[in-house]
C-alpha cells in the first residue's frame, strides 16, 4: 500500500518543519521511553539498587528503536493490548541482560508523561526563536516605514492618519505578548519524575527500604539527566493535565494573533496598499489569471483559527480527570499535543516568509489619503480661519455644505474628492487659500507615530530580541515548499 492510499495530516505533508515533526515522531517517542528507562536504571544503580552494569550498558547501546524493534513491539501489543509493556518486552529482547530490570518500580506514566514533558520542552525551544524571527522582521519593517502616513481605520472606515510603521508596531506588540507568555510556560515547565502509580511513591519507598531521602535524590538525578530544574511536588498517576492547559493557553493564543495580523494584511491587499510576497511563477487563480491572491496569509489565518480553538480540548481533558487518573485523556492528548506544536510551527514558518517580504505601494497609499484627507483637514481650516477673525460657526456651516457636495461626488458619481478645489473657488475661504496646501500635508496628521515606533522597536522590542541574538544571527527566512 502506498502512502497515497491512507490519510496523512497536512501538517506533516505540507506545512510543518522536519524538526518539529521529528520531535513528535513514533521513533522519537519510543526512543525517549528507552532513554527514560536508561536514566531510571542508572539512577537506581547509583542509589544502591542491584542493577548490573552489563544491563545498563546493553540498554544504552539500544536506545534508538529500530524498525525491527517496532515490529517486535507491535506483536507484543497485539498480545498484551498495552503499548508501554509491549515496548518493555521489545527492549528486553534488544538488551537481554536488562530484561528483568527495565521499568523497575515505575508505572507506565513514568515514560509516557515524562516523555510528553520532554517533547513539549523541546517544541517550546523550537518555536520561541522562530517567533522572535517574525518579531524581528516586523521590527525592521516598522522602523523603515515609521514616517510613511497611511489611513487609519476604525470600524473599517477611514479614520485619523497613522503610519505604516505604527500599524506594524501594533502587530509586534501582540506577538511580544505571545512571546512572553510562551517564555513563561517554558520557564515554569517541570518534570514528573518517578512518583509511583498514584503519586504516593510507595513502590520506590519499598525499593529503597523506607529511605525517603533516596526518592528525593532519585528525582533530582532524573531531573538533571532530563534537563529540568525540578519535578512537580504533587503528582497523581500523571502530572496534572493543568500543565498541558497552561502550555496550550500560551501557545494557542499565537493562533489568534496570527489570524488577526494576517486578516489585516489580506484587507490591505484588497486595498492594494500592501501585499505579501508573490513569486514570479505563482498562480493566483485557475480561472482569473490576473489575480494575486494572498494565499500565504489565508493559510496562516486558517491554521491560526484551528490553533486558537484547541484550548477547549485541553480544558475538557483537564476537567475530566477523575481522582488520581482516568484514561480518557490518552487518545486525545496523542493528537492534541503534537497538533498544537505542529500548527504553531507551521504558522511561524509562513509568517516568517510573509513578514520578511511585505510589499508596500506608496502611490496607492497616497492616493487613498488624498481621497480622505480633505475631510480630515476641515478642522485645521476652521482653526486657520479663526486666526483671521472669521466666525467659527459661520465657517463650520460653509465647510459643512462644501463637504457634503464633495462627498456626493465621491459616493454618487464615483469621482474623486474635490473639496479643496471647492474651497479654493469659494470667496468665503479667500483668507486661507495660500495656506491650503500646507494644511493638508499628511505629515501634519500622523501625530507622534514615528517616535512611538522608534521608542518601542528600539527599546522594549530590541531588549527582548537580544535574548535570541545568536539564533537570529544564523536564521534564514523560511521558504515554503508548498
Amino acid at each position: 500500500m502506498s502512502s497515497y492510499d491512507k490519510y496523512q495530516t497536512p501538517l506533516s505533508t505540507r506545512y510543518a518543519s522536519q524538526e518539529m515533526m521529528t520531535i513528535f515522531s513514533a521513533r522519537e517517542r519510543a526512543s525517549t521511553w528507552r532513554q527514560l528507562w536508561v536514566w531510571l536504571a542508572e539512577a537506581e544503580q547509583e542509589l544502591g539498587l542491584p542493577v548490573p552494569e552489563e544491563a545498563v550498558e546493553q540498554m544504552r547501546a539500544h536506545v534508538t528503536v529500530t524498525d525491527a524493534a517496532f515490529a517486535v513491539a507491535r506483536d507484543y501489543e497485539n498480545k498484551f493490548r498495552h503499548d508501554v509493556m509491549a515496548h518493555v518486552h521489545a527492549y528486553g529482547e534488544d538488551a537481554p541482560a536488562a530484561a528483568g530490570h527495565i521499568h523497575l518500580g515505575a508505572t507506565s506514566c513514568y515514560v509516557t508523561d515524562n516523555a510528553d514533558l520532554i517533547f513539549q520542552q523541546r517544541a517550546l525551544d523550537l518555536i520561541l526563536p522562530k517567533l522572535a524571527k517574525v518579531i524581528q522582521n516586523l521590527q525592521e519593517f516598522a522602523v523603515k516605514y515609521k514616517d510613511m502616513p497611511v489611513l487609519g481605520f476604525t470600524h473599517y472606515q477611514p479614520a485619523q492618519l497613522i503610519t505604516v510603521g505604527k500599524r506594524a508596531a501594533q502587530w509586534i506588540q501582540e506577538l511580544m505578548m505571545d512571546l512572553e507568555d510562551i517564555e513563561t510556560v517554558r520557564e515554569k515547565l517541570q518534570f514528573r519524575g518517578a512518583q509511583g502509580t498514584t503519586g504516593s511513591q510507595a513502590t520506590f519507598l519499598e525499593l529503597f527500604e523506607g529511605d525517603a531521602g533516596k526518592i528525593v535524590k532519585l528525582n533530582e538525578i532524573l531531573c538533571k539527566k532530563a534537563g529540568f530544574p525540578s519535578a512537580y511536588p504533587i503528582s497523581t498517576q500523571t502530572y496534572t493535565r493543568k500543565v498541558d492547559l497552561r502550555v496550550a493557553n500560551a501557545v494557542c493564543a499565537l493562533g489568534a494573533t496570527a489570524e488577526r495580523i494576517c486578516s489585516d494584511i489580506r484587507h490591505l491587499a484588497n486595498l492594494k496598499e500592501m501585499e505579501e510576497p508573490f513569486e514570479k511563477s505563482q498562480i493566483g487563480s485557475s480561472a482569473m489569471a490576473y489575480k494575486r491572491n494572498p494565499m500565504r496569509s489565508e493559510r496562516i489565518t486558517a491554521l491560526g483559527r484551528k490553533l486558537a480553538r484547541l484550548p477547549a480540548n485541553f480544558t475538557a481533558t483537564f476537567e475530566a480527570q477523575w481522582f488520581e487518573r482516568t484514561l480518557d485523556d490518552s487518545a486525545i492528548r496523542r493528537m492534541d499535543i503534537p497538533e498544537m506544536f505542529l500548527l504553531a510551527d507551521s504558522i511561524l514558518l509562513a509568517m516568517d516568509n510573509v513578514t520578511n517580504g511585505l510589499v508596500v505601494y506608496p502611490n496607492v497609499i497616497r492616493s487613498r489619503i488624498d481621497q480622505e484627507l480633505p475631510f480630515m483637514a476641515t478642522e485645521s481650516i476652521l482653526m486657520k480661519l479663526a486666526t483671521h477673525g472669521v466666525s467659527r460657526q459661520d465657517a463650520h456651516e460653509e465647510i459643512r455644505v462644501l463637504s457634503h457636495e464633495a462627498s456626493a461626488v465621491v459616493k454618487q458619481q464615483g469621482g474623486r474628492n474635490d473639496l479643496l478645489e471647492r474651497v479654493k473657488k469659494n470667496e468665503f475661504f479667500k483668507a486661507v487659500w495660500n495656506d491650503l496646501d500646507s494644511l493638508v500635508d499628511p505629515m501634519l496628521f500622523i501625530g507622534n507615530c514615528p517616535k512611538i515606533v522608534e521608542d518601542y522597536c528600539n527599546g522594549e522590542v530590541a531588549e527582548k530580541l537580544s535574548k535570541y541574538k545568536v539564533a537570529l544571527a544564523s536564521a534564514s527566512t523560511a521558504q515554503l515548499s508548498i
